[in-house]
């Protein structure tokens, strides 16, 4: 981890708790610029910075899905995968609800609910990523291997 003093988010407090290494970077977040803007600002390929959704399938069941910020989720094939009707993404309060933050500073870490977390499997291939640490403008760097240590996701292939 970095010397700097690492904000106490839930996602960064849980990271710490299960013994993670990783590192935290800032940057300047701005409202609806995603992993595009904040590859750029932090100088990074957008391939390795990880995303974090919050879904539902058609029972109203909470999900997270884990992909890579230049690729998106094909919800069809996602759901004849998890065997469900159909996948939606959640509107912003109820992700918010499930999760305990703000989408654009949503983690995988330190959710208020334990949710199910799928994540697309080649992020498994790629020697290191950025996601999210709980809060907008704030990303953790580690090593793949941790994020599957600590979150043991259902890997998935559903990229489009």
């Amino acid at each position: 981890m970095s010397k700097a003093k690492i904000p106490s988010t839930p996602a960064v407090l849980a990271l710490k708790a299960a013994g993670a290494a990783f590192s935290v970077h800032t940057y300047t977040y701005e409202e609806k610029g995603g992993t595009r803007v904040s590859s750029q600002k932090l100088g990074v390929d957008e391939h390795i910075v990880i995303k974090t959704l919050v879904m539902e399938d058609e029972k109203s069941r909470p999900l997270l899905v884990l992909m890579h910020g230049d690729r998106e989720v094909s919800t069809k094939e996602l759901a004849r995968v998890l065997g469900a009707k159909s996948i939606t993404t959640c509107k912003p309060d109820t992700a918010r609800r499930h999760t305990g933050y703000m989408v654009g500073g949503t983690s995988p870490f330190g959710t208020k609910k334990e949710l199910v977390v799928y994540m697309e499997k080649t992020i498994a291939d790629l020697p290191e990523i950025l996601i999210n640490a709980g809060s907008r403008g704030l990303l953790a760097k580690m090593s793949p291997s941790e994020l599957t240590r600590i979150l043991r996701p259902r890997e998935v292939s559903v990229a489009i």
